[in-house]
C-alpha cells in the first residue's frame, strides 16, 4: 500500500525491543523465524506462517502495525497490506537503519570497524562521520544506540541548515539544476526519437541505384564467417521460480504443477487462442519471442506487465506466455503479474490478498480455460484454415479429456439383488479420511495410527455403503405396477457402490484434509498419508474395465504434489514437487525457490493433492460402452465435476 494513514499517525516506543536482537524471538511459542515486533510497544510474535501470534495481539492490543526484524516488512493488519510510506518525522526509514547497523556491527570484525554499512533494501551507503567513532568493545545494542544519536544529530544539522539564508539559497540552486537535468533529459529522448525514426524510414525505403547495384553483383570470394553458437542456458528447461505476489503462494504452486504436467503443457506452448486467431504448427515447440513491450526485466528476473484495458483478459493467453517464459531455460524467476490480474478479472473469488484454498483454486482455473477455448473455437471458426481448425479442435480435446474419467455408481436391491448401474463423469476424487482419523478435535492420534495408507483411501471411496432406511424405489420390484396406478412405490432397503469405470490420463487425488468442526469451523487432520511412486488402479475399477484393458494400463507413475503447510484453513502456505520430465529429478517449487530432491523426500511429505499420470500402452482398447438394466438418478454429483472439464 502506497499511502496508510495509521503509518502516518505511527509514534514509535521508546524502550523497544526491536533493537536487541537477543529479543528476537515469539514471547508465546519462542520462535525465532518470521519474528514480527509490535511499532507502538515492545511486543515480539511470530507472523502469519507460523502461529500468527502478531494476529492475535493485534486483536488484544489495537496495534496496527509491525516489523518483520530481519526482511524489514512493515505491515498494517487494519488494512490487511504491506506499508511503503512512512511517517513525517521519518522514524520507519531510521528504524530500518538502526537494525541494518545491528546486524552490521555483529559482523565487523577488529579490523573493518571503518567499512561501509550497505542497505539491503534501498542500496544506499551509510557511513559513520569522520571524526566521530564508535567504540569497539561496546555490545550491539550500545552501537545502535551511538548510530541512532549520529543520526538525530545529522537530521538536526541538516534542517537548521535548510532554514538559514545560505541553505535555502543552496536549496533554490540545486532545484534549478535539477530542473535543468530533466530538460536535457527530455531533449536527449526527443534527439534519440527522431533518430530511430529516421532509421526507420530509411530502411523502408526503396534502395538507390549503386545498391540495387551491390544487390546484383555476384558474391565475393570469402563469406563470412558463420556466427559464433550460442552459449547454453544456464537454468535447466521448468526450473523456473514464480515470486509470491501476496498470499499467492496457491496460485503458483498450481501454475508450476499444471506446467509440470507434460501434455498439458504442451497444449498452451502450440497454441495461443488470443492471438488474433494464430495456431502454431503441431510437432514444432514455440521458440522463446523477444520480450514484449508490457513485459520487464531486472536483474534476471522477468516481470509480466498487466495488459492495456483495452485487451480482453484471457487466462489461456496467460498460461501460452507464462509457459514459454518458464520453459524457455533463460529465466531463473517470473513474476506473474499479468496472470495474477487475469485471475482477478476473470474470478471474482480470488480478487485480492487473502487465503485462498488451492484445490478451489484448480477447479475454477479450469473451468474457465475451457470455456475459453469453447468460445474461442466457436467465434473464429470462419475465420481459420482447415489445418488450424482441426489444430484447435484436436487441443480442445486434450484438455477436456486429460483429466476425464468415469464412475460406475451400481444401487443393488436388498430385497431381489437387482443391480441398476449409472455411467458418472468425474474430474478429480475427493477421498475421506477413515473415522479412526478424525480425532484431531480431542488433541491426540492413537500412536498405532499416526499413517494413514492412500490404498485405504482409494478403498473407503470404493466400498459399498448401505443406504439409511427403505428409501430406494427398485425397478424390478415395481415392474407389475403401472404408472397411473393409484397404489404407492414399493420401496426397500439398497447398497450403493461406486467404480471407476474409465481412467483419465492424468489421475487427481483430493485428500480432505478440512473438516467443518462442531465450531463452525475448518480443522485440520495432520495425519501423513504414505503413497507410492507407482500407483496400481486395478482394485478399484469395475470388471468391464477389468477385462477390456492388460494390466500395464492401470499403473500410474507420480508426477506432481501440492503439500500444504500450517494447521489450519484460513492460514498457511501451500508448496508443491514436481516431476521435471526434460531433466528427469524432482524439483520443490516454494515461490521463488526451487530446489532439487529426491523421490523419499517427495514421499515424505504432507499431501493435500496428488497428481498421477498414466502410463503409455500400446494397443490400448478402451472399455466397452455400459449396457445398464436400469437407469437411478445420480445422486453423488459432487465427486464428477462437470464445471470444471479441462
Amino acid at each position: 500500500m502506497d499511502r496508510c494513514k495509521h503509518a502516518g499517525r505511527l509514534r514509535l516506543a521508546q524502550d523497544h525491543s526491536i533493537l536487541n536482537p537477543q529479543k528476537w524471538r515469539c514471547l508465546r511459542c519462542a520462535t525465532t523465524e518470521s519474528v514480527w515486533a509490535c511499532l507502538k510497544c515492545s511486543h515480539v510474535a511470530c507472523g502469519r506462517y507460523l502461529e500468527d501470534h502478531a494476529r492475535q495481539h493485534f486483536a488484544d492490543s489495537g496495534h496496527p502495525l509491525a516489523m518483520e526484524v530481519r526482511d524489514l516488512y512493515v505491515f498494517c493488519y487494519v488494512c490487511e497490506d504491506y506499508v511503503l510510506n512512512d511517517n513525517p518525522e521519518g522514524d520507519l526509514k531510521l528504524l530500518r537503519s538502526s537494525l541494518l547497523a545491528v546486524r552490521g556491527r555483529a559482523q565487523e570484525t577488529a579490523a573493518r570497524r571503518g567499512r561501509t554499512l550497505r542497505s539491503s533494501g534501498a542500496g544506499e551507503a551509510v557511513a559513520p562521520p569522520p571524526r566521530a567513532r564508535a567504540p569497539a568493545a561496546q555490545p550491539q545494542m550500545l552501537a545502535a544506540l551511538w548510530y541512532r544519536r549520529q543520526r538525530l544529530l545529522a537530521r538536526a544539522l541538516r534542517r537548521w541548515f535548510e532554514r538559514s539564508s545560505r541553505g535555502r539559497a543552496q536549496l533554490e540552486q540545486r532545484r534549478r539544476e535539477e530542473a535543468q537535468q530533466r530538460r536535457r533529459e527530455a531533449a536527449r529522448r526527443r534527439r534519440r526519437g527522431d533518430e530511430r525514426r529516421r532509421l526507420d524510414e530509411l530502411a523502408s525505403a526503396p534502395p538507390r541505384k549503386s545498391a540495387r547495384l551491390l544487390l546484383r553483383a555476384p558474391p565475393g570470394p570469402a563469406p563470412r564467417a558463420p556466427p559464433p553458437p550460442r552459449r547454453a542456458p544456464a537454468v535447466a528447461p521448468g526450473v523456473t521460480g514464480l515470486r509470491n505476489l501476496g498470499n499467492t503462494c496457491y496460485m503458483n504452486s498450481i501454475l508450476q504443477v499444471l506446467s509440470h504436467l507434460r501434455k498439458f503443457r504442451e497444449c498452451f506452448l502450440h497454441v495461443d487462442p488470443s492471438a488474433s486467431g494464430r495456431l502454431l504448427l503441431a510437432g514444432r515447440p514455440p521458440a522463446l519471442a523477444p520480450a514484449p513491450r508490457h513485459s520487464l526485466c531486472c536483474r534476471g528476473e522477468r516481470v509480466q506487465q498487466q495488459e492495456p484495458r483495452s485487451k480482453p483478459a484471457s487466462l489461456c493467453h496467460e498460461l501460452h506466455a507464462l509457459f514459454r517464459v518458464m520453459w524457455s531455460g533463460k529465466w531463473a524467476l517470473v513474476s506473474p503479474l499479468a496472470m495474477l490480474h487475469s485471475v482477478w478479472s476473470l474470478i471474482p473469488a480470488f480478487r485480492g490478498y487473502d487465503q485462498q484454498d488451492a484445490q478451489e483454486f484448480l477447479c475454477e482455473l479450469l473451468q474457465r480455460v475451457q470455456q475459453e477455448l469453447e468460445a474461442e473455437g466457436s467465434a473464429r471458426r470462419l475465420l481459420l484454415p482447415l489445418a488450424q481448425k482441426r489444430l484447435a479442435r484436436q487441443v480442445l480435446k486434450v484438455v477436456n479429456t486429460i483429466f476425464h474419467g468415469q464412475l460406475l455408481s451400481q444401487v443393488t436391491c436388498v430385497t431381489c439383488n437387482y443391480k441398476s448401474n449409472t455411467i458418472e463423469p468425474f474430474w478429480d476424487l475427493s477421498l475421506e479420511f477413515p473415522e479412526r482419523y478424525h480425532c484431531i478435535e480431542k488433541g491426540f492420534v492413537p500412536l498405532n495410527q499416526t499413517e494413514c495408507l492412500l490404498t485405504e483411501m482409494l478403498a473407503k471411496f470404493t466400498e459399498a455403503e448401505a443406504l439409511e432406511g427403505r428409501i430406494y424405489a427398485c425397478d424390478q420390484c415395481n415392474r407389475r405396477r403401472r404408472k397411473s396406478s393409484p397404489r404407492p412405490l414399493v420401496l426397500s432397503e439398497a447398497t450403493k457402490q461406486l467404480m471407476i469405470y474409465r481412467l483419465p490420463q492424468v489421475l487427481r487425488l483430493h485428500l480432505k484434509r478440512f473438516r467443518w468442526s462442531g465450531r463452525n469451523h475448518r480443522e485440520k487432520i495432520g495425519v501423513h498419508v504414505a503413497f507410492d511412486q507407482v500407483l496400481t488402479m486395478e482394485p478399484y475399477c469395475c470388471r468391464d474395465t477389468l477385462s477390456s484393458l492388460d494390466k500395464e494400463a492401470f499403473a500410474y507413475d507420480l508426477s506432481a504434489v501440492v503439500m500444504h503447510h500450517g494447521k489450519g484453513f484460513g492460514s498457511g502456505h501451500y508448496t508443491a514437487y514436481c516431476y521435471n520430465t526434460e531433466g528427469g529429478f524432482w524439483v520443490h517449487c516454494n515461490d521463488s525457490k526451487l530446489n532439487v530432491c529426491g523421490v523419499e523426500e517427495v514421499c515424505k511429505t504432507q499431501a493435500y493433492i496428488l497428481f498421477y499420470t498414466r502410463r503409455t500402452v500400446q494397443g490400448r482398447a478402451g472399455p466397452p460402452e455400459p449396457q445398464p438394466q436400469a437407469q437411478v438418478p445420480a445422486s453423488r454429483q459432487g465427486h464428477g465435476r462437470p464445471q470444471t472439464v479441462l
